[in-house]
């Protein structure tokens, strides 16, 4: 049989000690485990960035990836831990909505328990720290038994958001970015299916903040300078780039700044 796979997405960042204890705690229980860093970089306290950064990855794991996701500005309060299984992955995170998209996509296969059976938990269980002491010993020890019934009785009641969706008003198509990757890629909430037919390597018209683009490539290299072009990225959303640049700083712009469409 194969290793377990467990898969970690945090806001924790890499300065301190706190993956590598995640990972500690997991090893410790199921010392088989394959442990797999998605990021630790999401947006402190972002749990639309959290939701999108396991969003964007977990389809390509194999089935019966667990995956730890652990953006928990509610940490030490009620908001109760979770252990899902979708289509034919888990995951375990706390109640906040940091799941959404994974929720809107797997609402056919869809089983949310409420992780409180604390024999599974680290004791004495750390009012800032259940990533260590709650998320990866739940995860872990799940590798273990699969047994994920016993671990919690299910509930309907979890807590999700709808991810921003492009709305027509006034004419346009208006949008927003969603956020900005690591080398300055603004994803924009729009998808193809959202943009006017036949515009792929052709022209359209964007207009970002104050900024006006009007190149949708195919490739990066198509894009020429500092000229801002538009594109489908690889998660399926329409992005704004520059090539060989930064779009977010060339242009001055972030997530939250609306994006119009024009017909």
């Amino acid at each position: 049989m194969a290793n377990a796979i467990i898969t970690l997405t945090t806001d924790y960042g890499i300065n301190d000690h706190l993956v590598g204890t995640l990972k500690g705690v997991i090893l410790k229980i199921n010392p088989d485990a394959t442990i797999v860093d998605i990021t630790h970089n999401v947006t402190p306290f972002d749990l639309l960035d959290g939701a999108l950064a396991i969003g964007s990855a977990y389809s390509y794991f194999p089935p019966k990836t667990v995956h730890v996701v652990v953006v928990d500005p509610g940490v030490g309060t009620e908001r109760r831990p979770l252990l899902v299984s979708a289509g034919n992955q888990y995951f375990v995170a706390p109640d906040n909505g940091v799941l959404s998209v994974v929720y809107d996509r797997e609402s056919e296969n869809l089983v949310v328990r409420h992780a409180n059976a604390e024999h599974y938990y680290l004791q004495p269980v750390s009012k800032t720290f259940h990533g260590r002491d709650i998320f990866a010993p739940v995860a872990a020890w799940l590798t273990k038994n699969w047994q994920s019934s016993s671990m919690g009785d299910e509930i309907e009641d979890y807590k999700r958001f709808a991810l921003p969706r492009p709305k027509k008003a006034d004419g346009v198509v208006k949008g927003v970015i969603l956020r900005a990757d690591t080398f300055g890629n603004l994803i924009t909430n729009f998808r193809l299916e959202d943009l006017p037919e036949g515009v792929l390597g052709g022209a359209i018209q964007l207009q970002v903040g104050t900024q006006v683009v009007s190149k949708f490539v195919d490739t990066f290299a198509q894009g020429n300078g500092t000229e801002p072009f538009a594109y489908v990225g690889s998660s399926g959303f329409v992005e704004i780039g520059v090539n060989k640049g930064n779009a977010a700083r060339t242009l001055g712009l972030n997530r939250g700044t609306p994006v119009v469409l024009a017909k």
